[in-house]
């Protein structure tokens, strides 16, 4: 048996996070949900998204399956029911359908039409999803508790440096290959946990539930606070709080980060700082790409930035932004609170050319020891075309508009 871990159309709720990738590949807490379900299960996990994403995962074995829900929040109750099913038993609620264990073939399957595949169908409480993007740093603090739970019960701890000054101790985990010398680090308001070949370098102060994943860097200085992921092969600086960076991405320099989620890729130039709050201390609204409406969160967010995006130096970004994928801000003053994708600059903005776009990201994993896979970069070729599509259609609208 398999697992494959299955996006709905709610997915594009996600915006811009899942442009290019799945559901079940978003960081929250120490782990993606993929990730997770390898490590909780021991069973091989697969992906079914999006036609434009597949490229990007391993082909589905003819196997028999455990189809799940990507966006199906982490709960041990229910986790268990999942992995307890029979064949042609399934999990439902409310919303619809959960988890089912099946043997069709993969492509048939439809989520939206349980009945027809499974014969026993049982209805649990109504189960929490990740339906909208600032939730991955509204939830990480309970992620962060629960992964280090799992990791604590599966791995010893390898020791650490006592030049660092550490309170309780028995709530920090460090790989094997982590250095970490002279820092200052306090378990006692959460966990935390330094991955594989992770650098923590002099003088950084950390202050729990914080996640330093695998080959991660943190600059001298540095100051995180919980509930933070430095997610696999990131740069962090400055000042970092309440914010999950996903992966490859950089914010080397002082500058503050909070109530924010960065995608892969990323720069932040030094003296980037985002707002987190309002100067009344009112509710934040922030654009909603599927209503195409700003819809209130709650009192604090900080920047939703979508993969491959960059800021210049001392860039300040204003509470409740969305960025989407590829895009390059510079320019006076504060950016627009929401810039779509392939824009270049914000003050008087233009289309970030495919090809410059491409050259620009080549260059900067080429400083990371990578290259774009030719499968990545139809997915940018895949998203760019469709939103110049959207652009002209738009274009015609309006035109006809004014003309009738």
């Amino acid at each position: 048996m398999v697992i494959i871990l299955f996006d709905t159309n709610e997915r594009q709720n996600l915006y811009p996070l899942t442009e290019i990738r799945a559901v079940s590949a978003l960081r929250c807490g120490i782990f993606s949900a993929k990730e997770r379900w390898e490590m909780i299960s021991g069973l091989p996990v697969f992906v079914q998204t999006e036609g434009y994403l597949m490229r990007l995962y391993d082909q589905i074995p003819q196997e028999e399956y455990l189809w799940i829900d990507a966006s199906l929040w982490d709960e041990p109750s229910l986790r268990a029911q999942i992995l307890s099913l029979q064949t042609g038993e399934a999990l439902e609620d409310e919303h619809g359908f959960i988890a089912g264990r099946i043997t069709c073939e993969a492509g048939e399957f439809d989520y939206r039409q349980p009945e027809k595949f499974f014969s026993k169908l049982t209805s649990v409480e109504n189960a929490r999803r990740l339906q909208f993007p600032w939730q991955i740093f509204q939830w990480n603090d309970e992620q962060l508790r629960k992964d280090f739970l799992l990791i604590f019960s599966r791995l010893t701890s390898q020791p650490i440096s006592t030049t660092n000054q550490i309170v309780q101790p028995e709530n920090i985990i460090a790989e094997e290959g982590a250095v970490v010398e002279h820092c200052i680090i306090n378990g006692s308001t959460g966990p935390v946990y330094i991955g594989k070949n992770a650098v923590v370098m002099e003088g950084t102060m950390i202050r729990g539930p914080v996640a330093i994943c695998e080959g991660a860097v943190v600059k001298m200085g540095a100051r995180l606070y919980g509930a933070t992921t430095i997610g696999p092969y990131c740069i962090a600086g400055g000042e970092i709080k309440n914010s999950v960076m996903q992966s490859f991405s950089n914010k080397a320099h002082d500058g503050y980060l909070g109530d924010s989620v960065i995608g892969s890729w990323c720069n932040l130039g030094a003296g980037t700082s985002n707002s987190n709050i309002k100067n009344t201390a009112g509710q934040v609204n922030v654009w909603h790409n599927r209503s195409g409406e700003y819809v209130s969160i709650g009192a604090k967010c900080g920047v939703i930035m979508g993969d491959y995006s960059r800021t210049a130096i001392n860039t300040s970004i204003n509470t409740g932004s969305v960025i989407g994928v590829c895009c390059s801000l510079f320019g006076e003053g504060f950016p627009p609170r929401h810039i779509p994708n392939f824009n270049w600059g914000f003050q008087t903005p233009t289309p970030y050319e495919l090809e410059k776009a491409l050259i620009d990201i080549n260059n900067w994993q080429k400083l990371k020891g990578k290259e774009l896979t030719e499968e990545e970069v139809s997915v940018l070729r895949y998203i760019f075309e469709l939103d110049l599509k959207k652009a002209k259609g738009t274009r015609r609208r309006a035109v006809s508009s004014r003309t009738n």
